[in-house]
């Protein structure tokens, strides 16, 4: 196999190969590589070992029939095969397993092609997913639809009652098949930019022109990367009930300025015309801002996507006599046909036309944009004269109760870079660390980097940092224990701690404050938060 894709390298590997392997290693979902043409297991991530129940290096270099041995006589071997020949992502449902003490389980892979610098099939991956509860409850619900057909008892409902079952499940199974192949493209969009960026770099940093254009670029592919993965999140919280609103008296107005203001690389490199037609006075809802921000994001987003080039927007916002706020989103753009109408807002759920197929998306959007509306005790409609003909989206949000004078938000100002700073950067990641610390160094700022919580506690010691800024998810010693060690020392009590992470829930930013931190950041870190914060620090 190509050293070039060789996932197990970590000198010679591409940057961007780094970062595929960093977001595995810390995934829950079981994944492993395999060799095309010999089905030789080349990488697979700490979820799989645990899955199948043995220890990597046992692994790594075997056969993979031999991990999961059931795979000879299930049809996944063939399975890699096709697409290892193909390229086409392609997914085997509901495989059934059996573990040590006799319990049948099931699992689905999802397989696609790893590719070469020559866009070759360079080898296949392969995702794992416990599809056990699924496939019992559908073998349960069989075998109890038989048993009372046998009885007797309302055969010919309850046979219409599991085709109906049945004919919903394969719907579900298929829309999450659908999704998990276009995930795997959408992701791989923005890497590839990303890893083309950063080769173009290096070709032109003599010429600041065609340098700053290939920034520009990593940074509208970045954004995307950032917004896909948090509408994955977010997603995961509504359905676990774990999404979690911090409520405010907000003014609207402002939030919708907001929106127009992030959409607006989309909506010019479209060539649309945006109309806006907003209320000059504040209009207050007692809502999560963030939420609102993204939930009219999205629909300005969606808008432009799906409306061809050089097309027109409107937005505008009123009152009603009920008490509610309107807002609404109309496009130019193709259009919904009156029989998906009801769908879009479905999780995974797509329009199916050939334009939407062009660019993309993964189903999740709009299915964000009604769950929080509800959040915020509001709904929202969708309307199309059909294929076309353009779309309009509708929301409707109740006003907050009692209104109150909102002050105008200062336009930002350039200010000068603030006191200079010891910081001491604490990453297992070596880049994540490094860049970080750069850009610190810009400010003015003294920084120290560290790479594991044991060298950072003692780099602190020497260094007497007065900013930690530290990556939780670190081996042999984590963040947990790298703060607490630090706050046990006594010169250590001043010293501001940060927790630079992933995990972002409630109960995650709990764990950071016991563990002795004062401020909790989820990566990837606003920058320029980051440096008003220090900026904001008093003087030592």
């Amino acid at each position: 196999m190509n050293a070039e894709f060789d996932i197990n390298s970590d000198e010679n590997s591409p940057a961007i190969q780094r970062l595929c392997r960093y977001l595995s290693e810390r995934s829950a979902q079981p994944m492993v590589a395999v060799d095309g043409t010999t089905h030789i297991v080349i990488y697979l991530n700490p979820a799989f070992a645990k899955l199948v129940g043995k220890e990597r290096n046992d692994l790594i270099g075997r056969p993979f029939a031999e991990a999961v041995p059931e795979g000879t006589n299930n049809g996944c071997l063939a399975l890699l095969d096709r697409v290892y020949r193909t390229g086409t992502p392609e997914l085997l449902a509901e495989q059934e397993h059996r573990q040590s003490e006799q319990r049948n389980i099931y699992w689905s892979y999802s397989v696609w092609a790893i590719l070469d610098d020559k866009e070759q099939p360079a080898g296949v991956m392969i995702q794992v997913t416990d599809a056990t509860e699924a496939a019992l409850f559908r073998r349960h619900a069989v075998a109890m639809n038989e048993a009372l057909i046998v009885s007797g008892v309302r055969q010919h409902e309850l046979t219409e009652a599991g085709k109906l079952f049945g004919a919903q499940m394969e719907a579900a199974v298929q829309r999450r098949d659908h999704f998990l192949a276009v995930l795997s493209h959408e992701l791989r969009n923005p890497l590839t930019a990303l890893a083309t960026g950063l080769q173009l770099l290096k070709i032109t940093g003599r010429n600041p022109a065609a340098a700053k254009e290939s920034r520009d670029m990593m940074e509208r592919q970045l954004s995307q990367l950032v917004v896909l993965v948090n509408d994955l999140l977010d997603v995961s919280r509504i359905t676990t009930g774990k999404l979690e609103l911090h409520k405010e008296r907000v003014d609207l107005v402002s939030v919708l300025h907001e929106a127009v203001e992030a959409s607006r690389t989309v909506i010019d490199s479209m060539g649309h015309i945006l109309t806006v037609a907003i209320p000059p006075d504040p209009i207050i809802l007692f809502a999560d801002p963030a939420r609102l921000t993204q939930l009219f994001l999205n629909l300005l987003n969606n808008a432009a996507k799906y409306t061809e080039p050089g097309g027109s927007i409107r937005l505008s916002a009123e009152l009603d006599n009920a008490g509610e706020v309107v807002v609404r989103v109309r496009d130019s753009g193709i259009g919904i046909a009156a029989a998906q109408l009801p769908k879009v807002f479905d999780v995974f759920a797509q329009v199916d036309t050939s334009w939407q197929r062009a660019q993309g998306g993964m189903g999740i959007g709009l299915s964000l944009v009604k769950e929080f509306a509800e959040l915020h005790g509001g709904r929202v409609e969708a309307r199309s004269e059909g294929l076309a003909q353009g779309s309009e989206f509708i929301v409707y949000l109740p006003l907050a109760v009692e209104e109150v004078d909102v002050e105008p938000a200062f336009a930002a100002i350039e200010k000068p870079y603030g006191p200079q700073r010891r910081v001491l950067v604490v990453d297992d990641n070596r880049d994540a660390a490094e860049s970080l610390a750069m850009l610190l160094r810009i400010k003015g700022h003294d920084v120290l980097t560290a790479y594991d919580g044991d060298v950072g506690v003692a780099a602190a010691e020497t260094f007497l940092p007065e900013l930690i800024l530290m990556d939780i998810g670190m081996p042999k010693v984590d963040g947990y224990e790298a703060a607490r060690r630090i706050r046990a020392k006594s010169w250590g009590t001043e010293t501001i701690l940060v927790a630079l992470t992933g995990w972002g829930a409630e109960t995650d930013r709990q764990r950071t404050r016991d563990a002795g931190f004062d401020k909790h950041l989820v990566k990837p870190v606003d920058t320029n938060a980051l440096f008003a914060m220090i900026d904001e620090m008093p003087s030592a």
